[in-house]
């Protein structure tokens, strides 16, 4: 998006930002957002937690999800992916905990989503040490970990808005498309 936050872009007259966390609440009981700065998004109304590592990306907010979280589980999702799962959370649960798993994460025909991942608190330490170690990759740090993958067929619905051409896209799709 060329520098600007995304999570700002508005899409159907809502910001991403709004959008993952309308799709979210339903399914967890608290939703917090990972940005680099306290002060981000105070219109969110949600509580912020900040990245303590810096660039280290995507693992740096759920580095700052984990160590913040006051649940036993914390699901990550990304902020421009507006259209994610309505189950997305059912789903990785119940997989979860039918193999007694560390890590849940979604998958689709075109692969594995690591930002799409449901996980124990438990998981800290070795994160920790993976991020500590210079790790960046979020598919490198589940090893050590028993992680299992949840198959969704939508594809759309792990679509990622990265470029003004694919926002105006997908706001010339219909709502209901979306829903």
């Amino acid at each position: 998006m060329g520098g600007i936050d995304k999570s700002l872009q508005v899409l159907h007259g809502r910001s991403l930002l709004t959008h993952v966390a309308a799709r979210l609440s339903p399914q967890v009981d608290e939703v917090l957002i990972s940005a680099a700065r306290a002060d981000a998004h105070p219109e969110s109304g949600l509580r912020i937690v900040t990245d303590e590592i810096p660039g280290a990306g995507p693992l740096a907010g759920v580095h700052a999800g984990l160590k913040a979280a006051r649940h036993e589980l914390l699901v990550t999702a990304p902020c421009d992916t507006p259209f994610l799962p309505a189950d997305l959370v059912a789903r990785l649960h119940a997989t979860l905990n039918t193999e007694a798993a560390d890590l849940a994460v979604a998958r689709t025909r075109d692969g594995r989503h690591p930002v799409f991942a449901l996980m124990r608190r438990s998981v800290l330490p070795v994160l920790s040490q993976y991020l500590s170690s210079g790790g960046r990759k979020a598919d490198g740090w589940y090893e050590g970990l028993k992680v299992v993958e949840v198959t969704f067929a939508d594809q759309d619905a792990f679509a990622n808005i990265n470029t003004p051409a694919e926002l105006a896209r997908w706001n010339a799709t219909p709502v209901a498309k979306h829903a």
